[in-house]
């Protein structure tokens, strides 16, 4: 049975091409919103964080309409540390749209959305956007995409894909370049025609691959998948099977069901052959499970997802300031929050270790990681991480591996040098080297990902904000040896207390200060970066002392440089192996594990 009436899509492209305005645009022309409503920009990243950083984290379902077919559409996240929610999208959708930004061309990531596409061999769509950029070079940027087909082994029908060129933000697309455009019609027309309906036995036993799971605090889980085979209604008795489990054999109720229609989710009763499902009232529902009906289940096989190369110890906060901001700080409080991110995010590992105040947690970067720290924290947890770590493996021989990441660089010309220079050091090796157009050099480097841990801010600075690097994981290669992370030390405060302005103006002549006058310090806490390699420690508590031939106004007014605040990311990138970063609601402070300082200078002896 085929399905006319309806067509799955997703939506995928490297980081900040348009998918997600595109995706607003083609729910405004579809007749989602009404004419005077008033409609938020990138209304489907509806998370505080997404918004903020102005990127996808979670794919996104959402539906429309055009000419009595309904589209599913699912806007997919372009960061490589997301690629898992990518991955697993695909297996609910029959064709993919390609986003590719018409001055930029094929990013590293397009590369990897595109191969997870072909494995799949789903038709793709490849829609060159923002042609209205004054620096536009559509033309360039097909070949260079049809070239990228190529290097993937694309097939002869692969190949002969249709392309689309639009502003998402203008609103148009145009099927040729010199088309006058006017609205996202070539578009939907292109969805429809070339996009195939969704084919299945509406006759057969039911069969629904769960893809991906939303969690909502009244009703639980909800699992959202495609119906392969037959029909699945309301109150039905069904069972949960596992392609990669076979013991897996559960009885459970389908106790509500919903379609999407634009953001909203609608009750329904029955669903059949190719319609996109939200089911809740199951507990135990898990991504990759298949839910079928009693008398012949058969699990649909689920892709592997890509495994983690990073993790870091999340550990119960024990500083003298901890249990002041948090509401949530026990070892209990902050395992249930672990293993509960666990139901929604395929891509994270969560293991327990010999302490049972600290969890190893395992993703697939910094940024994945970071965006789990800063919900934790706003949802009111307090508690301390450590270093990220790359995770190793051993080959036949017992050789010890690494993993490895592409990293792709566009800089300015000049700052090219100091770049190649930073990244060699780092145990980077140059791969490639050239023009990527307007004065700027494309760098190549098959670099560890542990030599990318903290480098992001570094490489801020050096190309003075004009940089741009994307890193794909590239594989497990032999260990390359030591690096050297971090060349100054830190300073530290000696005493617990409030600090104050005469002990910070003595303190500012040794470094860089992380905190102004009136915090709360305790002895261990790192309060600022050395300029030179070794760590000091500092009273920032110190008064001046008056006696009646020094009253206090008599020096002139002390004169501070204003610290310098650090954001989650560049404490995650700062903090060395023997620190810290301690984490609250209201504060980010940077700690020595071994707070003591005779016991840590025997530790540092020992070592």
């Amino acid at each position: 049975m085929k399905r006319e009436d309806i067509r799955n899509i997703a939506i995928i492209a490297h980081v900040d091409h348009g998918k997600t305005t595109l995706v607003d645009e083609l729910l405004k022309q579809s007749g989602v919103f009404r004419e005077n409503q008033e409609v938020a920009e990138r209304v489907m990243d509806s998370n505080d964080l997404e918004r903020e950083r102005g990127i996808t984290i979670l794919s996104k379902n959402t539906a429309i309409f055009y000419k009595n077919v309904k589209i599913n559409i699912i806007d997919t996240p372009g960061h490589a540390d997301f690629g898992g929610e990518v991955e697993r999208v695909l297996k609910m959708v029959n064709g993919v749209i390609l986003v590719v930004d018409a001055f930029e061309g094929p990013m590293p990531q397009t590369k990897f959305v595109l191969k997870k596409a072909l494995e799949l061999d789903l038709p793709v769509i490849v829609c060159i956007n923002k042609i209205d950029r004054p620096e536009a070079r559509p033309n360039q940027v097909i070949d260079d995409v049809l070239e990228l087909f190529l290097e993937l082994d694309a097939s002869d029908e692969q190949l002969d894909c249709p392309f689309v060129y639009a502003s998402a933000k203008a609103g148009h697309a145009v099927i040729e370049l010199d088309d006058t455009p006017e609205n996202m019609v070539p578009l939907f027309e292109t969805i429809i025609n070339y996009i195939p309906a969704p084919e299945g036995d509406a006759d057969a036993g039911t069969q629904v691959l769960i893809s991906t799971i939303d969690y909502n605090e009244y009703v639980g889980r909800i699992g959202v998948g495609k119906v392969d085979n037959g029909t699945i209604r309301v109150n039905q008795e069904c069972v949960l099977v596992n392609a990669h489990d076979p013991d897996k054999m559960t009885k459970v109720k389908i106790s509500k069901l919903y379609e999407y229609d634009g953001l909203n989710k609608v009750d329904v009763n029955s669903a059949t052959v190719g319609s996109i499902v939200a089911i809740s009232g199951i507990a135990d529902l898990h991504i990759g499970d298949t839910i079928c009906s009693p008398e012949n289940p058969q699990p649909i096989p689920f892709q592997k997802i890509s495994e983690p190369t990073i993790a870091m110890n999340f550990i119960v906060n024990d500083s003298p300031l901890a249990g002041q901001e948090g509401k949530f700080v026990t070892s209990r409080h902050l395992r249930d929050r672990l293993f509960r991110e666990l139901n929604t995010d395929v891509s994270l590992r969560v293991e327990e270790t010999e302490d049972t105040d600290s969890f190893k947690v395992s993703g697939r970067g910094e940024l994945h990681l970071s965006v789990l720290i800063e919900n934790m924290r706003r949802e009111g947890y307090e508690f301390a991480v450590s270093k990220a770590e790359v995770l190793y493996k051993k080959d036949e021989n017992g050789k010890q591996l690494e993993p490895m990441e592409m990293a792709y660089i566009d800089v300015p010309e000049e700052f090219s040098g100091s770049v190649i220079e930073k990244l060699s050091q780092r145990k980077g090796e140059l791969q490639g080297m050239g023009v990527s157009g307007s004065g700027y050099t494309r760098l190549e480097f098959l670099i560890p990902s542990r030599g990318l841990i903290g480098y992001r801010g570094e490489f801020m600075t050096d190309t003075k904000g004009n940089g741009i690097i994307n890193t794909i994981f590239h594989g497990y290669e032999p260990y390359r040896g030591e690096i050297q992370y971090r060349k100054q030390g830190s300073l530290i405060a000696f005493e617990s207390g409030e600090s104050i302005t005469y002990g910070l103006y003595n303190a500012q002549e040794r470094g860089t200060l992380f905190i102004g006058p009136g915090e709360k310090v305790y002895s261990g806490m790192v309060i600022g970066q050395n300029g030179k390699s070794e760590d000091i420690e500092l009273n920032v508590c110190k008064k001046k002392q008056l006696t009646n031939t020094r009253a206090s106004g008599s020096d002139d007014a002390l004169k501070l440089t204003p610290p310098r605040i650090l954001s989650l990311e560049q404490c995650l990138e700062f903090i060395d192996n023997d620190e810290l970063l301690e984490i609250t609601p209201e504060h980010l402070r940077i700690r020595k594990k071994i707070l003591d300082p005779t016991m840590r200078k025997r530790a540092a002896i020992k070592k």
